[in-house]
């Protein structure tokens, strides 16, 4: 008996731990960010309902209008719609982002480490794909026109290129957290601050010490907004 409330307790352990493993839930129907309060919680604390207005849940975004890709080395301008730009999608595991791709522009290789991404191609061709976990690192790849649809699954590594040399290409992107993050592999590996040693690297990647430090002494562009 004792051994059968021992599996249920480690049972409800796990269930537990997988029901938080996202954004918090709302208790309530909204809880608008108070992006100012000096209160630090996991999230952003609710303002007062009294003082919510239907402004908390709007951002004129003009996601509707195309955005520069001219300044970007990699060719591609991300507007991400977060909690820190739309104060009511706290709490609601939500976010989305407009994605410019110049003729042959990428979003490099990146992750989202609190987020599952669903993309919709809106205009233009993209090739897109993800990389599983070690040890496979199976790249499950597609080329996506207009219409089409692609997912990729929480904190794996993905990409999207446009391989169409004289058409730009649009996207939007829909995210499940409010805050969903960006790790953008060449910029956190080679562009760390301050940087990791090129000895490490240099074995990491099997490579020349030069060839890190010529690396490292790139400019690593944020392409996000």
């Amino acid at each position: 008996m004792a051994a059968s409330y021992i599996l249920l307790a480690a049972f409800l352990a796990i269930v537990s731990s997988q029901a938080i493993a996202s954004d918090p839930s709302p208790l309530q129907d909204f809880c608008v960010a108070d992006i100012h309060s000096p209160v630090k919680v996991n999230g952003f604390v609710c303002k007062d309902p009294m003082a919510v207005t239907a402004d908390d849940f709007f951002k004129a975004a003009n996601l509707d209008k195309p955005m520069d890709t001219m300044k970007s080395k990699v060719g591609s301008n991300v507007t991400l719609i977060n909690v820190m730009k739309l104060p009511g999608l706290n709490t609601l595991g939500i976010s989305l982002a407009r994605i410019d791709y110049a003729p042959l522009g990428e979003n490099p290789p990146h992750t989202h480490p609190r987020a599952t991404e669903i993309l919709t191609v809106l205009e233009g061709t993209l090739y897109v794909g993800f990389v599983t976990s070690n040890p496979d690192n199976k790249l499950f790849a597609k080329v996506l026109n207009k219409g089409d649809v692609f997912v990729f699954p929480q904190g794996l590594i993905h990409f999207q290129f446009n391989p169409i040399y004289d058409k730009p290409a649009v996207a939007i992107a829909a995210l499940s957290s409010q805050n969903p993050g960006a790790i953008t592999i060449a910029n956190a590996v080679f562009g760390s601050k301050p940087p990791i040693s090129d000895d490490v690297l240099a074995k990491a990647f099997q490579v020349q010490k030069g060839t890190i430090d010529w690396l490292q002494a790139q400019f690593w562009e944020n392409n996000h907004n």
